[in-house]
């Protein structure tokens, strides 16, 4: 990421998330934190009417308003032109300890965070906020955005639920907002699946509010891990599939974690017809894996509410000539290496598989049974490029 010229000292917090509610119970409790702080809100539901609402207010209500005009028919591109000029404007006028970007509801905080980077700003923490009860039934819900007018653009074909993985797990700090009004109370089975989902990040409880619209909780400790520091960088190679940052095995609270990691590639047509099985056998799936004909192609795994998305990420790393290794990012390179086959190199199977009530010995027997046999394994890889190519239409090749 190229980074410009000039730095700007005000620092800059990123709160996201679907659940809006929570979303504005954690911007509240930033606000009552940090005295002076000042909100940035583009509101991407007038797209429809050619421009994007933006709005800036501090603890004492709206500072200004205004609209800017979509870019290219996408709302998403108008929030990333006009986001940038706004906060230079607060950094030169002076006076702001934080900057609160607070992203429409299915703005991912990883192209925002991105743009505020390159704008000359640091952002200093992303949060995304979450209510608990909710986390399953949002994994769960496989309804394209454009449904519940959530879509960012015309052309926008992301789903509920793989936009809020997305949301959750990019950030570096989980809001979590409980008992808000009209949603149910969450249980423990509700707390850990957020916990195995993204084991890694800072989660801090904060109250919904009083009826005199000061945020509840503990106070000062949402602004603490706002304020501890993001790496805009590492963010970004924690979620590449040749790299990720995947959980761990857990098994908690009726809800388990299945690390599947194997050194054989799938057969195509049997993995193929198991695809429906294996997306529904968990809230959220993910990964990268190996497929037998495709030896030189990484492929993505991400499933999330019963539908998955499969793609090429690029070459796996034994593909690449000595060459062209070091142009490789040196965490990428890390990664490979503690994957390392003599024969192989960083081809494997890499998949993560989180729910309640997952059924880890039939999940891997069905995944087991994907694999090549000893007798196909030994063919070797001529043998393996005769295969069926039975993901050429998935993959769009």
């Amino acid at each position: 990421m190229s980074r410009p010229e000039r730095r700007h000292e005000l620092p800059v917090v990123i709160v996201g998330g679907l659940h809006a509610d929570a979303r504005g119970a954690a911007v509240a409790r930033l606000l009552a934190d940090v005295p002076g702080s000042v909100v940035l809100h583009h509101d991407l539901a007038t797209a429809v009417a050619g421009t994007v609402v933006r709005t800036v207010r501090d603890a004492t209500g709206v500072l200004s308003a205004g609209e800017a005009p979509l870019v290219n028919d996408c709302a998403c591109c108008a929030l990333r032109e006009d986001l940038v000029p706004e906060l230079v404007r607060l950094a030169e006028a002076g006076g702001t300890p934080l900057a609160v970007v607070e992203l429409w509801d299915s703005v991912e905080p990883k192209a925002m965070a991105e743009v505020v980077t390159a704008g000359g700003f640091t952002v200093s923490g992303v949060i995304t906020a979450v209510d608990p009860a909710l986390v399953l039934p949002y994994l769960g819900n496989g309804d394209d955005l454009a449904e519940g007018g959530l879509a960012a653009a015309a052309t926008d074909q992301r789903t509920v639920a793989d936009t809020f993985a997305r949301q959750l797990e990019y950030a570096s700090v989980l809001a979590l907002v409980e008992s808000l009004p009209g949603s149910p109370e969450a249980d423990d089975e509700d707390r850990e699946l957020l916990a195995q989902l993204h084991p890694t990040a800072r989660r801090v409880p904060i109250g919904h509010g009083n009826p005199a619209g000061a945020p509840s909780g503990r106070p000062l400790e949402l602004a603490r891990a706002a304020l501890a520091g993001f790496d805009v960088e590492a963010a970004a190679a924690a979620q590449h599939p040749a790299c990720a940052l995947l959980p761990a095995e857990a098994d908690a609270h009726g809800v388990a974690t299945l690390v599947w990691h194997r050194r054989r590639p799938f057969h195509p047509e049997r993995l193929y017809a198991a695809l429906e099985d294996l997306t529904c056998a968990a809230a959220r799936s993910r990964g990268r894996f190996w497929l037998a004909g495709k030896g030189d192609t990484l492929l993505h795994w991400d499933a999330a509410g019963g539908a998955l998305c499969v793609e090429s990420a690029g070459p796996w790393l034994a593909a690449l000539p000595d060459a062209a290794w070091e142009l490789v990012p040196p965490v990428r390179r890390a990664a490979a290496a503690l994957d390392w086959h003599p024969e192989h190199g960083d081809r494997c199977q890499h998949l993560v598989f989180t729910s309640p009530g997952l059924d880890r010995d039939g999940l891997e027997r069905l995944l087991e049974s994907c694999l090549l046999t000893d007798a196909e394994y030994a063919a070797g890889q001529a043998a393996w490029e005769r295969l069926p190519p039975a993901f050429d239409t998935l993959l769009e090749v």
